[in-house]
């Protein structure tokens, strides 16, 4: 833990996310956490081979001597193949993973709608992995609409808010509330002591999920930290910007940066400088 986090009254580690550094390769993330001085990773398992080996992924950790604090399920489109065509399966090696790397948090986005077996039994099987797993959060995320034909259509089932359902543990997504149109500050409290893991990241505009580095967007980033560090509930945070149209010098200032913002915005005054 850095000297920053040590200092304030809620200590809350911040990961870099490896989706962070795409189109680099996974290796670069544990790579610039620690030459940027970040708290750990977050790993999100991708086609990139070496983020679903539990192998290779704590090789990395090892010798770059950096925890791997969450790992985010493989939930995008372009990830419906990995490691099984089955989402549970997916779901049980992401949790599998967490586990051996000791990592406390597994991100999961809620079903798309066209998965109905899926979706009909989501709250369900999260309830039975949970007790197999019993050392592992299920933290599923808020994501948005999207526009098709002119119109808004969410692909999600059975909404893009995961607490219209409810569940054990969530993971706030700043950038998707800003292209959702939410209110992140509304909807952390609509999720309450259940807000487990947040991803850090800007946006300005509904219907387009920007990922931008915080302050260069809309929304309320820095009271939301505030508001999480204040709360003391929050288990993580993790840095998802996009970075991917940045050289390396770029990526590099954009994620020390969001880094930066995120240790001023979460470091509470200590009870001696009230």
């Amino acid at each position: 833990m850095t000297s920053d986090a040590k200092h304030s009254r809620h200590p809350v580690p911040v990961l870099l996310s490896t989706s962070a550094v795409y189109p680099e390769p996974t290796a670069v993330a544990f790579e610039l956490a620690v030459k940027l001085g970040y708290d750990g990773v977050e790993v999100m398992v991708w086609t990139d081979a070496v983020s679903q080996d539990v192998g290779a992924l704590r090789g990395l950790a090892e010798h770059y001597n950096v925890p791997i604090g969450t790992v985010h399920a493989p939930c995008l489109l372009m990830t419906q193949r990995v490691w099984s065509p089955d989402p549970w399966e997916r779901l049980r090696r992401a949790a599998v993973m967490a586990e051996e790397l000791n990592a406390g948090t597994v991100v999961v986005h809620p079903p798309f709608f066209w998965q109905r077996e899926y979706a009909r039994t989501f709250s369900a099987g999260l309830d039975k992995l949970r007790a197999a797993h019993r050392g592992v959060r299920f933290a599923v995320e808020n994501m948005y609409w999207v526009k098709m034909a002119g119109r808004r259509f969410v692909p999600y089932s059975p909404d893009w808010d995961p607490t219209v359902v409810g569940y054990h543990d969530y993971t706030l997504d700043i950038s998707h509330c800003a292209a959702a149109g939410a209110d992140p500050l509304a909807l952390a409290d609509r999720m309450g002591s259940a807000l487990t893991h947040l991803h850090l990241g800007d946006g300005n505009s509904p219907g387009r999920d920007a990922h931008l580095v915080p302050g260069r967007g809309t929304m309320p980033c820095a009271d939301v930290l505030r508001k999480l560090a204040s709360d003391g509930h929050v288990q993580s945070v993790g840095v998802e910007i996009a970075t991917r149209k940045m050289d390396r010098a770029g990526r590099e200032a954009a994620l020390a940066e969001t880094l930066a913002f995120a240790r001023t915005h979460l470091t509470l005054p200590s009870t001696a400088d009230v």
